[in-house]
């Protein structure tokens, strides 16, 4: 008798749809939850403001948060230039003046860069 003998453990898989055993299963695969738009579709508009205190921001505005990765893009943005920075709604904003680093590194990506 093995140890998970007679537990829900011991039972062979079942599909979570159909409640067949999974080698019987005639369920359609799952599609994918989301899709995301390439970056050669999309437009990413780049300004500067300030901020309380005199504080300089790069702002990157014009990409969606349902067809991008938004915080994956920002991390990736702050580990190249080396800066702080944070996520507000649908806008990346970096700590410093960052124009050309960050357009530089948006087109690699494959982003249109617009400012």
């Amino acid at each position: 008798m093995g140890l998970l003998a007679g537990t829900v453990f011991d039972r062979p898989p079942r599909c979570e749809r159909c409640d067949r055993l999974e080698t019987e299963c005639t369920c359609p695969p799952l599609a994918p939850p989301s899709t995301l738009i390439p970056p050669k579709q999309q437009t990413a508009r780049l300004s500067t403001e300030k901020r309380k205190k005199g504080k300089l921001v790069t702002v990157v505005r014009g990409l969606s948060a349902a067809g991008n990765d938004l915080p994956a893009l920002l991390t990736k943005l702050k580990t190249s230039i080396g800066a702080g920075g944070t996520l507000e709604g649908e806008e990346l904003e970096i700590q410093g003046t960052h124009l050309e680093r960050v357009r530089q590194l948006l087109e690699e990506i494959g982003y249109k860069v617009k400012g």
